[in-house]
């Protein structure tokens, strides 16, 4: 049993008429629940969602599991104030909550916040007003009125709204029949989030591979029980039609459906997709969905009314009444990672949540992890291939650009080589993309006389122009300044230059050599947001666009008819970093942007500009042999031990002085069990040493495969010093980012 709320408070209250004690899960970064006394009359069980009293707030939490403790008097606790009315949370999710904070060594209160984290879906939805014709006549007829009534003569029940939208009158029109006793009050249950997907609305839309490939994974599915599936298939493959019929399948069982996406709220393609084969579309989970929006996709999944989800991350929270199966799109992506509050890898938690659900799940990648590749080669996962592209579509004939020979004009960034070939392009009506995965006009300004630098305040990182916004930015926390006109240390004017390309930079030299073109630029941070890019990808896949310039947000699974030829600016961006992914990401990504050319058949070329052309990479990427690629990468974190051969935990401390935050640090260090299989490394300075003018030092725990790391870092943070003043450590295992 958790702790004594009373003893926690100290707050004088009337006892409650009780004989009854349960643990309540707060959201607060504690290590157990708190202990609650049940008012008479009040009934709850493992998982309902109540309101507690916590000092002088109340707040949500949620009932957990675990006995009676008798030597608590129930009558020394505070009470349960509200018990809400919707279903509570399932056994199986309360374990998943339990083995994230077990795992991820999380606050579990933390943890089950995710899942109740939209307040006022907790009560029912109230019934909407609506008019019903009662009969008779209006005291005169008008052109308006005549439309009314000839709509409601059947007795269906309108909205006072949707009447006068549909009869094409105004409200008055309705309010004034109204007044003549022509209508009742009736209520109707609220509308559905989304229409019920149907699994037969149209025939499978798959051929030979993906036929058989469906099969597969459906036999798996009919077998029942946990099963785990890996669709590797190249960019273009059917992966998606292969996994629709995965749902359909689930459907048929009655079951729900999530599906996984990296950037769900940039991905309009797919939900069209999804309602052109299922007759409706998903559900949607994302941050940029409105709030009420959110209640109402939170309460249809816990009430099984929302039969499929598609969502980020965070969807995995969710607390599905009967989920059935997970499906995890570009499982690769780092985007799966959240490093916020609570740090998981959305791809992994959702293989333990199907295993603790007993239920299937499906990961689909162009360019699996290196994890999930040992995985299916080892028989942990059930590995479907697809080596070709749907119906007659070729993939694009890629080619290196050696700059050491082919250099660009001073102050260029484009080769000669791709130049022309945009050219060639553009004027077959074609489209081009050029990819470079920084964003803004230049990743650093100095100034020509004294060597000035212009850095963030409050990080180690550099200002990044944003010529379209006239500002310098910090992209690590948000700090943004107007561009200056002469530097603030020599006070020198006009002798500021611009380091290195962004996209927006690459769009000027775009503009000089083809000032005819119809350019898009692609990029996170441009106005309009989510809104803006939907647009301008529904734009780009109507051709109404010749040259895409473009971040990561183009790698992504977008489907564009016209696009022939794909330019990588720097392709070796990626691999100038000491992370130990660096390669295998540059992989992906690289091979995910070339993939989005001729994907509906026109002949296709892709152009990778670099240094370093016998790089492995970029050896690997235009021989099309991906296999000798992961065989080498494999076979050196074997070698070294590393995920998924090894474990790998990060310890950050970070603190207002750097005194403070290494102090702690080495305290840490010299805390941490010698324990045979598991070392520790550091601490160090962080590659980014200060971040929003905190200072931060790094320390990396290394084990074996089979090392209790979990227990071996809760060891080290009980005999390490205690956190005092602002010291702040944070814990991430299995971490993605090196920084």
């Amino acid at each position: 049993m958790g702790k004594d709320s009373s003893d926690l408070f100290g707050a004088l209250f009337d006892p409650p008429a009780t004989n009854r004690v349960v643990p309540v899960l707060v959201p607060l970064p504690v290590p157990e629940a708190y202990s609650y006394a049940v008012p008479e009359g009040v009934a709850v069980e493992p998982g309902s969602v109540v309101q507690v009293p916590l000092g002088p707030r109340q707040v949500i939490g949620v009932v957990w599991d675990g006995a009676d403790d008798p030597r608590i008097d129930p009558k020394k606790l505070r009470p349960i104030t509200q018990v809400f009315d919707c279903p509570p949370l399932t056994r199986e999710m309360r374990q998943f909550v339990d083995w994230v904070a077990s795992y991820t060594l999380s606050p579990p209160g933390l943890v089950a916040r995710m899942a109740v984290r939209a307040p006022a879906a907790l009560e029912p939805e109230p019934m909407v007003e609506a008019l019903r014709y009662r009969g008779g006549e209006p005291d005169r007829i008008t052109p308006a009125r005549a439309r009314v009534l000839d709509l409601v003569r059947d007795e269906i029940p309108f909205t006072r709204s949707g009447l006068s939208h549909a009869a094409g009158v105004s409200l008055s029109v309705i309010d004034g029949l109204v007044k003549q006793g022509l209508f009742e009050p009736v209520f109707l249950p609220p509308p559905p989030v989304v229409a019920p997907p149907d699994p037969d609305y149209v025939a499978p839309r798959i051929e030979g591979p993906q036929k058989q490939a469906a099969s597969e994974i459906i036999e798996a599915m009919q077998a029942g029980g946990f099963s785990a599936s890996l669709i590797d298939g190249v960019t273009g493959s059917g992966k998606t039609e292969v996994y629709f019929e995965a749902i359909a399948e689930a459907l048929r069982a009655g079951k729900q459906v999530l599906i996984l996406l990296p950037e769900i709220a940039l991905t309009a393609s797919f939900l069209e997709r999804f309602q052109d084969r299922f007759g409706a579309k998903p559900a949607e989970w994302h941050s940029d969905l409105a709030p009420r929006m959110r209640e109402k996709v939170w309460r249809g999944v816990v009430t099984g009314e929302v039969r499929v989800v598609a969502g980020a991350r965070s969807a995995l929270f969710l607390p599905f009444e009967e989920l059935g199966l997970i499906v995890v799109d570009e499982e690769h992506d780092p985007a799966y990672k959240q490093e916020d509050r609570v740090f998981y890898n959305a791809r992994d938690m959702a293989v333990v949540r199907a295993r603790i659900g007993s239920f299937p799940i499906v990961l689909v990648s162009a360019t699996p992890s290196v994890e999930s590749q040992v995985n299916g080669q080892s028989g942990r996962y059930h590995l479907v291939h697809l080596p070709t592209r749907f119906g007659e579509a070729a993939m694009p004939d890629l080619h290196l650009v050696d700059m050491r020979r082919h250099a660009p004009e001073r102050g260029g960034f484009l080769s000669p080589v791709m130049l022309r070939a945009v050219k060639k392009t553009i004027e077959k009506g074609e489209q081009a993309l050029l990819f470079l995965n920084r964003r803004g006009y230049a990743p650093l300004t100095l100034c020509r006389v004294c060597g000035h630098r212009f850095q963030c305040p409050q990080c180690s990182s550099w200002l990044v122009e944003h010529r379209f916004k006239d500002q310098i930015q910090c992209h690590q926390c948000g700090y943004a300044e107007k561009t200056p006109e002469a530097c603030p240390e020599c006070g020198t004017f006009d002798h500021l230059v611009a380091c290195g390309p962004g996209v927006e930079r690459i769009a000027e030299e775009v503009e000089k050599h083809f000032p005819e073109a119809r350019t898009i630029v692609m990029s996170s941070d441009l106005l309009g947001g989510v809104k803006r890019l939907r647009l301008e990808l529904e734009a780009i896949a109507k051709g109404e666009a010749d040259i895409v310039i473009g971040t990561q947000l183009v790698a992504k699974g977008h489907n564009f008819p016209l696009m022939t030829l794909v330019g990588i600016v720097d392709a070796d961006l990626g691999l100038a970093n000491g992370d130990p992914r660096a390669a295998e990401r540059t992989f992906q990504l690289l091979s995910q942007v070339t993939g989005r050319a001729g994907r509906t058949g026109l002949k296709s070329h892709g152009l990778l500009q670099t240094y370093q052309p016998q790089h492995p990479v970029m050896q690997a990427i235009v021989s099309g042999d991906a296999s000798a690629f992961y065989e080498r990468e494999i076979g050196e974190r074997e070698k070294a031990l590393l995920p998924p051969f090894g474990r790998l935990a990060s310890i950050i401390v970070s603190a207002d002085t750097r005194v403070d935050a290494e102090t702690h640090a080495r305290g840490l260090r010299a805390a941490a069990p010698k324990v045979s299989g598991i070392s520790v490394l550091g601490p160090a300075e962080a590659p980014l040493a200060l971040v929003r003018g905190r200072h931060r030092f790094r320390l990396l725990v290394h084990g074996r495969r089979n090392s209790d790391m979990q227990a071996y870092l809760r060891s080290m943070l009980d005999s390490g010093p205690k956190v005092r003043g602002t010291v702040h450590v944070q814990l991430d295992v299995d971490p993605q980012s090196f920084l």
